[in-house]
């Protein structure tokens, strides 16, 4: 089975623009959505709140609902949209998702959890894959945590990422779920070995290429979130150590492009700080990076018809390479 590195889902952090960002920089890295919750897809504006660039490509729509109808419609979308993947979640602890019934509550209810993927599997052709924890509040063993995958695998399901922390539902907020739960690697590895008929792809606290190498040993994938958004640059790392490419571009070259498409996305009424806002990591650990990074806070509000100042704005990235040279 091929070996895999992909992009996490994160809220208010890997829309549309991000995504097209981060695919200048990377072509074999997957990309995930944000999480969509089952009644925005099916009663919003659903070009708004899935719609995506080709380029994007392969993507994947993450989704959060317990209700088997919703999923199933939201599948069935997701494949007539291009989708290449539907992702359900299981893992978000935060408050809001636990009143709306997903997330990593679900944790607690495997047969729910099987039937939503069965239906989903039902309704489309496109893998139906899930992300979950290794448990939740007081629970994190392994045999509970092999016997809920068990069942949501003979639903139908053969992919699994799975986030090597438990989750505290009540406590914790979700940033806090993020950094105080204790990794539990062994476990994730351990659920491989168990199964290895499933793609496992494991996830959390992932920063670096010799990490990124030591789990591809024991696991199908890799899933990276918040070091990609903070560096998105470290994708030309994994391009070459990862997928032993010797040709990837510059930020220059992703600079070049990125305005290209902020161009036309201010036509069509974006707002530039909605596409600016990913790029501020773009020249991080570089000399200069604090410059650029303070210039895109005090600019990046412009009018959505001021193209002039975002055109500055993306002058400012394509010459700071300049910049570090004189340590400005």
């Amino acid at each position: 089975m091929k070996k895999s590195v992909s992009v996490a889902p994160m809220m208010d952090c890997t829309d549309r623009h991000d995504r097209f960002f981060l695919r200048l920089i990377s072509k074999n890295v997957k990309l995930y959505s944000e999480m969509v919750a089952t009644k925005s897809a099916l009663h919003g504006d659903r070009k708004k709140i899935l719609g995506f660039s080709p380029e994007e490509k392969p993507l994947a729509l993450q989704v959060g609902g317990s209700d088997k109808k919703e999923l199933s419609e939201v599948a069935k979308i997701a494949e007539d949209m291009g989708y290449d993947e539907i992702n359900i979640n299981l893992g978000c602890p935060s408050k809001k998702v636990q009143k709306n019934k997903f997330g990593a509550c679900l944790m607690k209810e495997p047969d729910l959890v099987a039937e939503c993927i069965n239906a989903m599997n039902n309704a489309c052709k496109i893998p139906v894959t899930a992300k979950t924890r290794i448990g939740f509040d007081d629970v994190e063993n392994f045999e509970y945590l092999n016997n809920f995958i068990f069942k949501i695998k003979k639903a139908g399901c053969k992919n699994f990422i799975i986030h090597a922390r438990k989750a505290m539902l009540s406590g914790l907020s979700p940033k806090q779920n993020l950094n105080i739960p204790k990794l539990n690697y062994a476990m994730v590895y351990k659920i491989k070995k168990e199964n290895p008929e499933l793609n496992i792809i494991i996830n959390g606290g992932i920063s670096e290429i010799p990490q990124i190498k030591k789990h591809l040993e024991k696991c199908d994938g890799v899933m990276i979130g918040r070091a990609i958004y903070q560096n998105p640059y470290f994708l030309v790392d994994i391009e070459r150590e990862i997928f032993d490419l010797q040709i990837f571009p510059t930020r220059e070259e992703v600079a070049e492009k990125l305005l290209l498409y902020l161009e036309k996305e201010v036509k069509l009424g974006t707002k530039v700080n909605h596409i600016m806002r990913h790029a501020v990591g773009l020249y991080h650990g570089q000399i200069g990076s604090k410059k650029w990074k303070r210039y895109l806070s005090d600019n990046m509000m412009a009018r959505d018809s001021d193209f002039k100042k975002a055109k500055h704005i993306m002058t400012i990235i394509q010459n700071n390479e300049k910049a570090n040279q004189t340590n400005l």
